[in-house]
């Protein structure tokens, strides 16, 4: 009797488990299923995305009206962004094909930029139309490849899992006809690039990063970065000071320094390169505010005073818990200058300086000559919206849409309940750019 239940039980045991198992497997080939379905999807959608490219920059060569030309560009520009969006969702993340993502940015925003200006004034040179006719050319090749692989893995059912599979256990060297066909673009590509330096008409995305070039001064050594880190945070002698240097492969030479005193912890990284600061953080324990804004805000702008940071003017504050958070800007004769950005946060405790964000003003901040506004304050103003009730008005640098620091008039209104910020072209008269603020905090 006893054997007999015991018997009983193992089967359904047994059976259970197998069940289970079962339905274990019927989800996971469910998951492997709909992320297969996901990188074919995204790989043919990527292969008609550059037939389309193909065709668009070359209907781009055979138009002869401007008027046809900039909204023709502009569908090259959002063909390539979602052949972008195509790639980003394929497994090529530990496979290389950053030369021909690159490849994508240049002819996105060759395309962009040359959609949004006036083709009137400022028609396309001949220049510009010799690189469209080898975007032409080059795209045509990464046309005919992908199509190839394209063919392979639908004439041999070949499965984008068995790519990501083969990239994450290091074996792509083995013989894997997307991962060979995937290889050929990007070395083409390569070859592309390198034809294409010195070609003023494309802007690469990382050329656009100052990556603080503009830095003034000497090298610094170890010992000094740590030194600075003392004295932002008024750490003493601790015997737990680290400083790394960064990599090889770093755009930009700097230290990161770390040190503690057992209830605080600093942490900064500073440039090699005439030792500043390019952010700071005190992560200590920040009790109830004591004191305001305002107060803290007269901190945080001595605090820049007395390491270097002049000509600042506070342009925006916000309270997050205990601590206050100041943005100031460059302001020379009255024009803000908002690319030279530092953020500062002031511990509401005591005032003390707990973080620091100089990054934007690193890579953006150097001499200037201003440009004289060529229009009037009250003509820039006849361009905005007749409903918004304009409350403040200032000249404004702003880096705009193409990358380039323009001057503008920056008015600050109302529409309805609402506070927008618009910033018009001193120039031309042109809009660059609007801004809705989500809320304005006053200083107590």
């Amino acid at each position: 009797m006893i054997r007999g239940i015991i018997i009983a039980v193992l089967v359904i045991g047994v059976a259970g488990t197998a069940f289970w198992g079962y339905q274990e497997h019927q989800e996971k080939n469910a998951i492997l299923i709909n992320a297969e379905n996901n990188y074919q999807r995204a790989f043919h959608e990527l292969t008609y995305q550059m037939d389309m490219l193909h065709d668009g920059i070359g209907a781009t060569l055979a138009m002869n009206s401007r008027k046809s030309l900039s909204p023709a560009l502009a569908d090259v520009w959002r063909l390539t962004s979602q052949a972008h969006s195509d790639v980003g969702q394929l497994p090529l993340s530990l496979l290389p094909f950053n030369k021909t993502e690159e490849f994508l940015s240049q002819i996105g925003d060759f395309s962009y930029r040359t959609a949004v200006r006036d083709l009137d004034k400022n028609p396309l040179t001949d220049k510009e139309y010799k690189s469209l006719e080898k975007l032409y050319e080059q795209s045509a090749e990464i046309q005919d490849e992908l199509r190839t692989v394209q063919n392979l893995v639908m004439k041999n059912n070949l499965r984008w899992m068995d790519v990501e599979m083969a990239l994450a256990s290091g074996k792509e060297q083995t013989d894997n006809t997307i991962i060979d066909g995937f290889k050929t673009v990007e070395k083409n590509v390569t070859g592309y690039t390198e034809a294409n330096v010195g070609t003023t008409t494309f802007v690469n995305n990382q050329k656009k990063e100052n990556n603080f070039k503009k830095l003034k001064g000497k090298n610094i050594t170890k010992d000094q970065a740590v030194a600075l880190l003392r004295k932002y945070s008024g750490i003493g002698e601790s015997k737990d000071a680290r400083v790394e240097k960064s990599g090889k492969g770093s755009e930009f030479e700097f230290y990161s320094v770390s040190i503690g005193n057992g209830g605080t912890d600093a942490s900064m990284d500073v440039t090699k390169k005439g030792g500043y600061p390019i952010w700071y953080i005190n992560n200590r324990n920040v009790k109830d505010a004591v004191i305001s804004l305002n107060e803290a805000s007269r901190n945080a702008s001595k605090f820049l005073n007395d390491n270097d940071f002049e000509q600042l003017e506070l342009f925006e504050s916000a309270q997050y818990n205990n601590i206050g958070v100041f943005t100031f800007v460059k302001t020379i004769d009255g024009v803000r200058i908002y690319p030279d950005s530092i953020k500062v946060k002031v511990a509401l405790d005591n005032g003390q300086i707990v973080g620091f964000a100089a990054d934007e003003y690193l890579r953006n901040h150097h001499d200037r000559e201003t440009a004289e506004p060529t229009i009037s304050i009250e003509k820039a103003k006849g361009y905005t919206s007749p409903n918004l009730k304009v409350m403040e008005e200032r000249q404004a640098v702003i880096v705009n849409d193409l990358n380039e620091e323009v001057l503008c008039y920056e008015f600050l209104g109302m529409m309805g309940k609402d506070t927008f910020r618009i910033f018009i072209n001193a120039q031309n008269g042109q809009e660059e750019k609007v801004e809705r603020l989500k809320s304005t905090e006053q200083l107590y």
